[in-house]
């Protein structure tokens, strides 16, 4: 391998799936192959060092599985092991059972004598599960320690990422997509196929944040033993199905640091505010804060379920009604891209007179990179006066536009929520500016010829206005 150039030491998982590719072996063979040249050992010796490394975490998991408690998930190992026992206790599969409820005890071992913590403690919840649940299947400990080796890799690379609080880096991310990396090789997967399945199961676990839930009552369990789930998710679908997964799974991972060390600080400050009522406190330590600051979290906190009630109530009382739940098919596939966007375009189609000239839509950032897909739905509401439902309106608008000599502009509108819409036609111009709220809902903030004219036109198609 170090005739190929790799920078041995500093490989990438996008250049360890590259690699085992091109050698035509297991990505968890390119790991070991790189450990070896930089540190020389044998193969037999990294096998060692990875059963070593996690040696202290599964002493801490059998401690949760027998006779641990928890603060925070009580002793849910214990009661799980029992219940296993019997039958599956989540899905029909044992394995994933068995790292799910490993998982789990892991968490508990973990408030009773530690974890050693690779990205964090969450992961090495995960990982350590996993590491159980395949020693107990009928691997050879070799392959059960190639495969702990790709593991490995993985959190390290997460470990250098995290840089704030999220569990996105840590339990869910990493340990999703370690879960999602080492099912798809134990099953024989491709290098291929196991990068596929990472990017799968990274997907959902972007800027999830974690640090309230650490400290509140049962929350965490979703989170690490939902990184299972999800893995097992993300690698049956690399496997057993042809979805197209293009993006490079480095590409994903430095997304997902960017996006942690970005978002944590904003999320972060929301979930403690509404979290806070249900913060677990220990009395030997209050006692050491000073009274005006346990008085005022004490106040902040009796308020939270009055404002989450309040918020809520503004919620119940805009939401459709259970005999009408839906709004209109939207093609194009989302709501929110395709179909506030091309409601707007409806309600310009009902402004203007004439001849249309030209069209300008501006769209703000996330709609802008979508344009593909909402560009048409725009088109087909402003031109034809299509619904978010016509098919075909939606695939032979471009055609059409292009006949009529409509001239076309998109623009970026960098303001999160906006998009325009302008018509220039013979005989009068029409323009809406909204927000887009999603689910085919857009906030009308002003039009032309008049804004309540174009009030008027969304409810007359049936338009859902958001207030805010």
């Amino acid at each position: 391998m170090k005739k190929t150039g790799a920078p041995l030491g500093k490989l990438t998982l996008g250049e360890v799936i590259d690699l085992a590719e091109k050698f035509r072996v297991k990505a968890s063979h390119i790991v070991i192959s790189e450990a070896m040249e930089v540190h020389r050992l044998t193969h037999d010796e990294v096998i060692q060092a990875v059963f070593e490394a996690f040696k202290f975490n599964l002493l801490s998991l059998e401690v949760g599985l027998s006779k641990g408690e928890s603060f925070l998930l009580g002793g849910i190992g214990r009661r799980l092991s029992g219940l296993k026992k019997k039958r599956t206790v989540f899905i029909g599969d044992r394995f994933i059972d068995n790292a799910v409820i490993y998982t789990l005890a892991a968490e508990v071992g973990n408030h009773q004598m530690g974890l050693q913590p690779c990205a964090g403690t969450g992961d090495s919840c995960v990982t350590a599960g996993l590491m159980k649940a395949l020693l107990e299947t009928r691997l050879s400990r070799e392959r059960v320690g190639q495969i702990g080796a790709l593991i490995v890799k993985i959190g390290v690379l997460f470990k250098e990422g995290k840089k704030t609080t999220g569990c996105n880096m840590e339990g869910f991310g990493a340990g999703a997509a370690s879960a999602a990396a080492a099912l798809t090789e134990m099953r024989g997967g491709s290098p291929r196929d196991v990068a596929r399945a990472m990017v799968l199961a990274l997907s959902p676990t972007i800027a999830v944040p974690c640090t309230p839930r650490v400290i509140v009552s049962g929350l965490c369990a979703t989170h690490i033993g939902g990184a299972v789930l999800i893995g097992n998710l993300a690698s049956n679908l690399a496997l057993k199905t042809a979805l197209r997964v293009d993006v490079d799974i480095d590409v994903m991972m430095a997304m997902a640091a960017s996006v942690h060390a970005n978002a944590a600080p904003v999320i972060t400050e929301i979930n403690l505010e509404y979290m806070r009522p249900y913060f677990k406190k220990e009395a030997e330590v209050e006692k050491y804060v000073a009274p005006g600051v346990r008085e005022e979290e004490a106040a902040k906190s009796a308020r939270v379920l009055a404002k989450a009630r309040e918020e809520m109530r503004r919620l119940a009382e805009t939401a459709n009604p259970l005999t009408s739940p839906f709004g209109d098919a939207v093609v194009g596939g989302s709501s929110i891209a395709v179909g506030s966007p091309t409601n707007m375009g409806r309600i310009a189609h009902e402004l203007y007179e004439g001849e249309i000239r030209k069209i300008s839509i501006g769209l703000t950032t996330d709609l802008f990179a979508r344009r593909a897909i909402n560009v048409p739905g725009i088109l087909m509401g402003a031109v034809l006066g299509a619904s978010t439902k016509d098919i075909k309106a939606y695939h032979r608008v471009l055609k059409e536009v292009a006949e009529k000599g409509i001239e076309v502009q998109i623009y970026h509108i960098p303001e999160p929520e906006v998009q325009k819409i302008t018509i220039e036609a013979t005989e009068t111009n029409a323009a809406v500016n909204s927000l887009n709220r999603g689910g085919g809902r857009v906030k009308l903030v002003d039009a032309q010829p008049s804004l309540a004219t174009a009030v008027e036109v969304a409810g007359r198609l049936g338009i859902k206005l958001a207030p805010t």
